[in-house]
């Protein structure tokens, strides 16, 4: 196995950007292999029931309607408390895991929404539950994409894209498993029960500190050389342990020294040749979610008041969508190292826009029609979301990579919560058609953006996109 790395002694810049790039060039040269797989898996599995409990509310809500007498302005709140939690905590956590480390803030995120799951059973009025749902907010909206920073840290440039993204399906995953797990089991044990069940993988967080190491990229950048090559040289004994065979030569590596006026944080995301790429995708952040739950949110209310079908009957389609929607995610994860993120994001988009704009103007007569063709949509939309989980933390250099990243989950989060109220206005006027017309003017917005101003990245490694 080859060390061969600059050993820097006084964490000067240059000796920090000398090692920074040659971790990047010795992460190069690891094939994908089972230690990688490891390491996604136990990451992906704090992903998904971080899902599985922003879903459980809508879920548990009949029964705490009925339990505590809400009203409607209350269960509104319910609803709504966590996205405004996860906004902020998706905010928060970015600023920390640049600082703190990756690992630790998941790690604390899964822990803290464990605690939240359990504390839930205990409420017996909506104040401390709407409380505990914003703590919780916080530690979900937190992990998402610190977590996603994570994995592309580990993961060389060749074929980053599928394996990031078919790490990402692990959240649209968990939000199926806990429709399935909640229309089966909360008819059976109750809400309580279910949060309960969902407290207990917050213990995962003790599998994380154990098993998963902190970014060598990350600690090299921050000046921790020795810590950074003793986990990488760990990560290499490991990946010749699966491989059987001993890794090749590095490639050589070019440094590329910081600036050293320059500051990191939110103020150098907005200024120099960084502020472009983070009003990209924060505007695409914005347009893809918009879209999404713009959908998402009112289908079943349409079906039912619209074209009178009863609620087993919309729900169900409303699950078709979604179910079409995770089939172009599985789509984009396997074609996007081909196609490219730019090309995947424009396209995905716009495809989206196409198929709202023909609902909206020609085929909103009928439930079936509405059926197939925001189904049709949500395959590219979908498609084009789940992108950005890749594309975003890959723009970014080391020492902001989690703040850039996070900052597009918060935008995300806006669209969320804009999405449904401005759906909600158009369709008070009664014009269907014009709800399907908004939200392909919102796509569009969203293609053009990607395909006039974003950047390629596919098959570049992370030091020379951002350095």
């Amino acid at each position: 196995m080859t060390t061969d790395t600059p050993h820097a002694t006084a964490g000067r810049p240059a000796d920090t950007a000398a090692l920074v790039a040659a971790i990047g060039a010795r992460f190069e040269r690891l094939p994908l292999c089972r230690w990688h797989v490891t390491v996604r898996l136990i990451i992906g599995a704090v992903t998904f029931f971080e899902a599985f409990d922003q879903l459980l509310i809508a879920y548990a809500l009949p029964e705490l309607r009925a339990e505590w007498h809400l009203t409607t302005g209350q269960t509104t709140s319910l609803i709504t408390v966590g996205s405004v939690g996860m906004l902020v905590g998706a905010l928060l956590s970015g600023r920390l895991a640049d600082r703190i480390g990756r690992v630790k803030v998941i790690a604390a995120c899964i822990a803290l929404s464990g605690v939240c799951s359990l504390l839930l059973t205990l409420c017996a009025s909506p104040g401390p539950f709407m409380g505990l749902r914003f703590v919780q907010g916080l530690a979900i909206g937190g992990e998402v994409p610190v977590a996603a920073t994570f994995i592309a840290e580990i993961t060389r440039a060749h074929k980053r894209g599928r394996f990031v993204l078919l790490y990402e399906l692990v959240f649209p995953a968990g939000l199926t498993a806990c429709a399935v797990l909640a229309w089966w089991l909360m008819p059976l044990l109750g809400w309580r029960w279910m949060f309960g069940l969902a407290a207990i993988p917050g213990l995962l967080c003790v599998l994380v500190v154990r098993c998963v190491p902190e970014s060598p990229r990350w600690l090299a950048d921050h000046g921790r050389h020795e810590e950074a090559l003793a986990t990488m040289a760990s990560i290499e004994a490991k990946v010749e342990k699966v491989t059987g065979e001993p890794l090749p030569q590095p490639a050589p590596a070019t440094p590329v020294v910081r600036d050293s006026h320059a500051r990191s944080g939110l103020r150098e995301l907005l200024t120099g040749r960084y502020r472009k790429r983070t009003l990209v995708v924060c505007a695409l952040w914005f347009c893809g979610y918009f879209v999404n739950y713009g959908i998402s949110s009112w289908l079943p209310t349409i079906y039912g008041s619209r074209f009178h079908l009863d609620l087993s009957d919309a729900l169900l389609y409303s699950t078709v969508t979604s179910c079409a929607g995770f089939l172009g995610c599985l789509a984009v994860a396997l074609t996007v190292d081909r196609v490219g993120r730019r090309h995947t994001v424009t396209w995905c988009l716009g495809g989206a826009a196409l198929c709202l704009l023909l609902l909206g103007l020609f085929a909103g007569g009928s439930a079936s029609s509405v059926l197939i063709w925001t189904s049709l949509s949500a395959v590219f939309f979908f498609g084009a979301n789940i992108c950005l989980y890749l594309y975003t933390p890959e723009l970014f250099p080391t020492r902001m990579r989690a703040l850039g990243t996070s900052l597009g989950g918060a935008v995300n989060r806006l669209g969320v919560i804009l999405g449904p109220i401005v759906v909600g206005a158009v369709y008070a006027g009664g014009a269907l058609g014009t709800v399907f017309v908004t939200l392909a003017v919102v796509a569009l917005v969203g293609s053009l953006t990607a395909g006039v101003a974003a950047e390629e990245t596919s098959g570049r490694q992370l030091e020379d996109v951002a350095p």
